[in-house]
């Protein structure tokens, strides 16, 4: 079998996916913009053969390192990255040279935040009403209907990127002020906390694995005022999670592929949504979390995921990894370079010998979602998950 993987010098943790393919005695094939001799080790490792291009922006020169890889190898069986940013290239890619997995239409219904709505809605999940943002006149009236405050975003992007909370009619004429050229939508504004489903699912959309994580209310408060970040890993997943997890799925026809679906959990009873307690729909992303989400996975639920979805990919069913381990809480904490905390990280290293199972800074590229010096812990109580919280967290 051979895979070609884009991009596996970032982000850093991304070269496990390939070191665990090559150990399935898969041809794993790489094409990034990092100079061999810069790769680290572990990625060199990793890998059967790296084609460096100047840009991975390019699509002529990523095009023409296929090329090469398919002329050399022979039959290209899959192509991924694993990075949202690289979707829709990862699909024209599939497309041109026919290799297995979702092509260049299949990816627009889950890149884009308007059309993955209408397949929320097929799996029975409510959504937020949206319009795409056209003009200040015409916004107005869909706050009339739903409300302040509201959230306008990109059509297609990455994260809480460029996201903004319009909370009165000054700052919708400040985000109209500051133009915009992409195609922006107005959601109206959920209050809950985010809530994800993870996993892996086969060629048939049936989940082999799965997690379930817990965020703050707003990732795009963070990303905009610099905040303090965390989140974690639960140890079981909800079952109502699971089921529109599931649906969610089998609505996009989602194959052989690492997920990330986003829903609110509500906090208070909403017109047209749900009650209190209910999940409302909000984001697919068809990749694996951000960050070093996979590892704090690995770490609560006592697998591999690398492996997990190594074994989809080679024998669409989980062979390598025992599933049946001990679980755990395990939370990511980060600080802001920007604040003075009180303790350092040789102390609370002291105060948790066992539990912290990462301490590293976040790369420039992510630290604005993701904090610029992290924690992962993990413990057998939620309240323990507080407590380490609360600690790394305090200031001076």
């Amino acid at each position: 079998m051979n895979f070609i993987f884009i991009s596996p010098a970032f982000p850093t943790n991304y070269y496990n996916f390939c070191d665990r393919l090559k150990k399935n005695k898969v041809t794993v094939l790489g094409i990034g913009d990092t100079p061999y001799n810069e790769l680290k080790i572990e990625v060199k490792n990793s890998l059967t053969e790296y084609y460096k291009v100047n840009s991975l922006e390019s699509y002529d020169e990523v095009y023409r390192a296929v090329a090469f890889f398919a002329f050399k190898y022979g039959k290209i069986d899959f192509l991924e990255s694993n990075n949202e940013y690289w979707l829709r290239q990862d699909a024209k890619l599939r497309t041109d040279f026919n290799i297995t997995g979702a092509k260049a239409d299949d990816v627009i219904a889950f890149t884009s935040k308007s059309l993955m709505k209408d397949y929320y809605i097929q799996a029975g999940i409510p959504v937020a009403r949206y319009v795409f943002c056209k003009s200040f006149f015409e916004d107005l009236e869909f706050i009339n209907k739903v409300g302040y405050p509201v959230v306008v975003k990109p059509n297609v992007g990455v994260g809480a990127a460029a996201t903004y909370k319009i909370n009165n009619e000054e700052d919708l004429k400040s985000f109209y002020n500051r133009g915009f050229q992409v195609p922006y939508i107005m959601e109206e504004f959920i209050e809950g906390n985010i809530t994800s489903f993870d996993g892996i699912c086969d060629s048939n959309s049936n989940v082999v694995f799965c997690d379930n994580e817990v965020f703050p209310p707003s990732i795009m408060d963070i990303v905009n005022e610099n905040l303090e970040v965390s989140y974690y890993v639960n140890k079981e997943v909800p079952q109502d999670i699971y089921t529109a997890g599931s649906k969610v799925l089998k609505a996009f026809k989602i194959q052989s592929r690492y997920f990330h679906l986003e829903f609110f959990r509500l906090s208070k009873d909403k017109d047209g949504l749900g009650k209190k307690g209910d999940i409302v729909a909000l984001e697919v992303n068809m990749r694996p979390p951000g960050g070093c989400t996979p590892d704090l996975i690995n770490f609560g639920q006592s697998v591999d995921t690398y492996q997990i979805y190594a074994d989809v990919i080679c024998y669409d069913k989980v062979k390598n990894v025992n599933l049946e381990y001990p679980k755990y809480f395990c939370c990511y904490v980060a600080r802001r370079d920007r604040l003075h905390y009180k303790y350092s990280y040789e102390t609370i290293r002291s105060m948790y010998p066992t539990q912290i199972m990462m301490h590293e800074r976040m790369s420039e590229v992510l630290a604005g979602a993701l904090g610029n010096e992290y924690f992962a812990a993990k413990f057998e109580h939620l309240d323990d998950v507080e407590k380490f919280k609360s600690i790394v967290l305090e200031k001076n």
